[in-house]
């Protein structure tokens, strides 16, 4: 999706009305919740409230073994369509053919094109580690329902999903407030749209190159050095 100058640095406060959330069961959460999941090397946190430490929500969110030849970033919106098909339709064939025998490892970076996204990214941040993953993946699988329906009340809906996977009221209203964690996020992002010249989601830098735009496996499969 082509990045709106407007929208993606200078975010404004205010709530979005977008997306009805259908039910999500527990398990579209937990399936993938294993070492898989846990950012190699990121603090980790024993609860959704962040027990080991309130820095966890700045941690590196990443799939995959350190040891890994091949390191993939993704620059993502959680309201980019193109992200969404992206994460349903080509990333399950990333994650078990490349990520999971170790010859890949996946960096997730936060690069919302609107205040929902910014809403949605700080709140999948609150998660523990291992949640992320499962977290935002339900939410592309849910595009269409939270972000784009009418009428409904944007932190509320994205409220059901983060509910669903065990996050606190309380916890939920801590993250959607997090001025500290906001303008964290908006400054990486000012910094990867300068460093990689990101202009657009998804975009994606493997081995020192950036490459943009949605992609089947093979395509994606092409750009990656021999692992």
């Amino acid at each position: 999706m082509p990045l709106n100058r407007r929208s993606a640095l200078s975010i404004a406060g205010g709530v979005v009305a977008v997306g009805a959330l259908g039910y999500f069961g527990w398990r579209e959460f937990s399936e993938h919740t294993d070492d898989l999941t846990r950012p190699m090397g990121a603090p980790q946190a024993t609860s959704a409230t962040g027990a080991a430490g309130q820095d966890f929500h700045k941690a590196t969110r990443e799939l995959g073994a350190t040891t890994a030849k091949v390191t993939v970033a993704e620059y993502f919106s959680l309201t980019c369509t193109h992200c969404a098909a992206f994460a349903r339709e080509t990333m399950p064939q990333i994650e078990k053919e490349l990520i999971q025998p170790g010859k890949v490892r996946f960096v997730y970076h936060d690069f919302p094109l609107d205040q929902v996204a910014l809403t949605a990214a700080m709140v999948a941040r609150y998660l523990p580690p291992a949640q992320y993953y499962p977290f935002v993946s339900a939410l592309f699988a849910s595009q269409d329902r939270w972000a784009f329906a009418r009428d409904a009340n944007t932190t509320e809906e994205i409220w059901k999903i983060a509910a669903l996977a065990g996050m606190s009221r309380e916890t939920y209203h801590a993250a959607i407030t997090d001025q500290d964690l906001r303008n964290w996020i908006l400054q990486q992002q000012k910094q990867d749209e300068t460093s990689w010249k990101i202009d657009s989601t998804p975009s994606f830098v493997i081995d020192g190159k950036k490459y943009s735009g949605e992609m089947n496996f093979d395509a994606f499969r092409k750009l990656l050095p021999e692992v």
